[in-house]
């Protein structure tokens, strides 16, 4: 005869969340170990953290703390809150939240704090329920619904690594942002950004703007030709008419790249000495550029004029 699982209300066990639940997990951790995987210990129950106290302060194999909030209803902010709380003011390593219903939006939370939380920091949810057969004693089941795994920290690498190339990208262009605005108002009313690649002013016509564009290896001055995909071509054939001339002025050849494949249109100068990781060379690339754009702009200036 094999007999069949009756989920039992957790509230018919541990009426108490405090008194009753709390209270038997700190005797009975071994069944939390058993089941996800963890070597925990309790030490103290109702922490005091300020005015606040952490549920359970337990520490793990290696001696590292360990907090343990507890929820026999759903997630909510609060708990998320306590937690934060009661790790960085505890010097845990390790938060263990448990709870009935674990809200999808904490558990996208937790994933994220694994992905973003230092090497070793790690978080859980953990979902509780219990179950009896027959007319068994109900037994609890923990159920991991967010924690740390490779392919977590894998994702908080490459963001870790995005948010300092942001940091890097954003430097880059206010220095260049500062050297360009003590030589031409072009630039006058643009701000320095770090999660692209380039930063745009406006040429003085709608559908035109100038870019300062600059990758790892390379960084370029560019006149920018966007909008209406017919428009565009007859402005970039207008410009080309006059582009020995407009080279000229410039000093020396310009790149003139026009697609059928894509709206918009470009008209460049690339920077002979590398790109944002020649960070020895910053000062050289950013001079090179200002004076590239100043020279673009003066060679292109009477034809975006006549440009419809």
């Amino acid at each position: 005869m094999i007999g069949k699982l009756k989920p039992v209300k957790l509230r018919e066990i541990w009426e108490h969340e405090a008194k009753d639940f709390t209270s038997w997990l700190f005797e009975h951790c071994d069944v939390l170990n058993e089941q996800i995987g963890l070597s925990v210990t309790p030490i103290e129950k109702e922490k005091s953290v300020g005015p606040f106290s952490a549920d359970i302060l337990a520490v793990d194999s290696n001696g590292k703390h360990v907090v343990i909030e507890n929820q026999l209803e759903r997630t909510d902010h609060d708990h998320l809150g306590k937690i934060l709380t009661y790790l960085s003011n505890t010097d845990a390593k390790i938060a263990i939240w448990i709870s009935a219903t674990p809200r999808p939006e904490h558990i996208t939370a937790i994933d994220y704090l694994n992905e973003i939380a230092p090497a070793d920091t790690k978080f859980y949810l953990l979902k509780l329920q219990a179950f009896s057969i027959g007319n068994s004693k109900p037994a609890p089941l923990f159920t991991v619904k967010a924690g740390p795994t490779e392919e977590r920290s894998a994702v908080g690498k490459i963001k870790k690594q995005i948010a300092e190339g942001d940091e890097i990208r954003y430097e880059y262009f206010d220095q260049l942002l500062k050297l360009c605005n003590q030589k031409t108002n072009l630039f006058s009313n643009v701000s320095p950004v770090g999660y692209q690649s380039w930063i745009t002013a406006g040429a003085g016509k709608a559908g035109l703007g100038w870019s300062f564009v600059a990758s790892k290896k390379n960084a370029r001055v560019e006149l920018f030709i966007c909008g209406d995909a017919g428009i565009n071509k007859k402005r970039f054939d207008k410009l080309a008419l006059h582009k020995k001339q407009i080279e000229k002025s410039f000093g020396e050849s310009l790149s003139w790249e026009f697609s059928n494949e894509r709206k918009q249109q470009y008209i460049r100068s690339n920077c002979p000495y590398g790109g944002i990781e020649d960070d020895n060379k910053w000062g050289r690339i950013q001079s090179d550029l200002v004076d590239r754009m100043i020279r673009l702009e003066k060679a292109l200036r009477p034809y975006i004029n006549d440009l419809g």
